[in-house]
């Protein structure tokens, strides 16, 4: 498992806000780099361990949505919690030029732009859940009430 070469902006973000974390560093050799992966190199149970998916409405908006990795993102949750009449997943082609992050690194934390973003309600009971720390390979675990804060976030009622 390599070091990381420096702190990224994410770790810089929650330093920068006195938010306690615990960062992770996994490794990626075999491919595996989803959330119920992750969950499992890192030694946490998959429902603590939350992936981030960006979608886009029509106009186009575009809206955060963070949930269990062993879940799926309910698109008509999710646009009722966007307030919108439907959303669709953001092509992953489009991601890096949009939020600055690659697919399977991309994190709630520290986007190119702060966008509207929701947490799937059920972060609400643990103490940490874990997120992308904006890089492949990378993961954290903070408290989801000061994440939210820190994002301007909400919890919402996201999967199926």
């Amino acid at each position: 498992m390599a070091k990381p070469a420096a702190k990224n902006n994410v770790l810089r973000f929650l330093e920068s806000r006195d938010i306690r974390y615990t960062h992770y560093l996994y490794d990626t050799d075999d491919g595996k780099i989803d959330a119920v992966s992750v969950a499992e190199k890192i030694g946490r149970v998959q429902e603590e361990v939350f992936k981030t998916l960006v979608t886009r409405s029509d106009g186009p908006r575009y809206y955060v949505f963070v949930v269990p990795g062993c879940c799926e993102l309910d698109l008509k949750k999710a646009a009722k919690a966007a307030g919108e009449k439907s959303v669709e997943m953001l092509p992953s082609k489009e991601l890096l030029p949009l939020t600055g992050y690659i697919h399977g690194g991309c994190s709630p934390i520290g986007m190119k732009k702060l966008f509207p973003t929701f947490v799937d309600e059920t972060a609400q009971l643990y103490d940490t859940i874990c997120v992308s720390a904006g890089r492949v390979g990378e993961n954290l675990s903070v408290n989801p009430d000061e994440l939210l804060a820190a994002i301007s976030a909400n919890y919402a009622d996201l999967t199926r």
